[in-house]
């Protein structure tokens, strides 16, 4: 296994001849340091079946399956489906997933710390994914907006992108809403954290999850200061031109694999869609998100 680790403070780093099925501990907690420290590790070269790529996934941590059914694979249910290729007729996963910035499983009460995407259709013209490092987000915060939100929490919820399913065609608006709220009410986190593997102040929010800011007693802080930090982190820019916004490309034969606390991430999507299909595991680490979330 080489690692090449991109310049500077950009985010990134080229994984060559990783083989999780003779990787060494050390070559685990080699891959592992390089997601914490560079955010992203890409791994080359990499054509595994469904069930192989679990096995990756569980080389690095716990695996989650999603609780949707819509999203899962039809022969290994903890891989989530992006897809707007049919299978023999059939729609397998979701088209048109993750279009707005978001942590994969924000708005749950015990979110993972890694994500692993394995494109299996590679659009050819438009593809990619964008990045903001809310670590390196917050230091660039003026001092006074981080003095505003120190101490504050942030109310987490799916409601705002929730995809409707097959069965709630004909299904009034406000029984999804009202079944939406019971599943997954929304979860308070604190508005930053120290991340368990760097120690850096990571910026726990989105654009597409976080509904509401409060102070440490539970008061609904005014909405313009949320507005205030996506606009100050770069989630309000649809030029994708801000300076934290972080475009990762990614070809045939790669694995992505990334921090799931400290970035948000957002798909690239175009008015006139080419075939695109990818895979998702993702996995609890060794620590919770934070500390201040228990074990269970």
């Amino acid at each position: 296994m080489h690692i090449e680790e991109h310049p500077g403070h950009t985010i990134g780093a080229t994984v060559e001849d990783f083989d999780h099925t003779t990787a060494s501990d050390a070559d685990i907690d080699a891959l592992l340091n390089t997601v914490y420290t560079k955010k992203i590790a890409v791994l080359k070269g990499q054509d595994l079946s469904p069930q192989e790529f679990l096995e990756l996934g569980t080389r690095l941590g716990r695996p989650e399956t999603y609780y949707e059914p819509m999203y899962k694979h039809p022969e290994v249910p903890e891989i989530f489906v992006s897809s707007n290729v049919p299978e023999n007729g059939k729609q397998i996963g979701v088209p048109k997933t993750g279009k707005f910035w978001h942590a994969d499983y924000q708005f749950m009460p015990d979110p993972f710390g890694i994500t692993l995407i394995h494109p299996q259709v590679v659009p050819a013209r438009n593809r990619g994914t964008y990045f903001i490092d809310m670590g390196r987000a917050y230091e660039r915060l003026p001092e006074e907006l981080k003095k505003e939100i120190g101490g504050t929490y942030c109310r987490h919820s799916v409601r705002k992108y929730f995809k409707i399913r097959p069965h709630d065609v004909y299904r009034p608006l406000s029984e999804i809403i009202d079944e939406v709220e019971r599943k997954t009410p929304a979860v308070l986190q604190p508005t930053t954290f120290t991340h368990p593997m760097t120690g850096e102040t990571v910026l726990y929010l989105s654009e597409g999850f976080t509904v509401a800011i409060e102070d440490q007693d539970g008061r609904p802080l005014d909405e313009e200061l949320l507005k205030r930090l996506f606009e100050a982190t770069g989630q309000l820019d649809e030029t994708f031109e801000h300076d934290n916004i972080h475009l990762q490309s990614f070809e045939k034969g790669d694995l992505l694999v990334w921090d799931n606390r400290s970035l948000i991430h957002r798909a690239r999507h175009t008015t006139t869609p080419e075939p695109t299909v990818s895979y998702r595991v993702t996995v609890h680490d060794a620590r919770k998100l934070h500390d201040g979330i228990r074990a269970a």
